[in-house]
């Protein structure tokens, strides 16, 4: 049985750090792993991604030298560090499993989602 589990949101002011930890157990597979995250009244939309061995990250531009993706294997754990937040980074953040090698910026290419934990940044 998969899980995937976020933790680590909360409420923040701008200029501030979060960082957000994932766990999925139940895995067989090698596997890439995603951030998303969704607004009110907006589409789910790819943050980052690495690849099975962390070699290999992507970023959407917005995020891109203020947010880092890593991963711990041995413990089955994927981080996203948020540096220097904004109130538009405010969202439902959600982590994800796909069973390619690499990152995927597409949501379709992941099979297993976690609940989400909630970011809120104020102004």
């Amino acid at each position: 049985q998969v899980e995937v589990v976020e933790s680590g949101g909360g409420l923040v002011q701008g200029g501030e750090s979060l960082r957000l930890s994932c766990t999925a157990s139940g895995l067989t597979f090698s596997y890439a792993m995603g951030w998303f995250r969704q607004a009110p009244g907006k589409e789910r939309e790819f943050v980052a991604g690495i690849s099975w061995t962390g070699s290999s990250t992507d970023y959407t531009d917005s995020v891109k030298g203020r947010f880092t993706i890593s991963r711990d294997n041995a413990e089955k754990m994927v981080y996203l560090q948020m540096n220097s937040l904004k109130p538009e980074d405010t969202a439902v953040y959600y982590c994800a499993a796909t069973p390619k090698y690499s990152a995927s910026p597409r949501l379709t290419d992941y099979v297993y989602w976690g609940q989400g934990t909630q970011v809120t940044v104020s102004s």
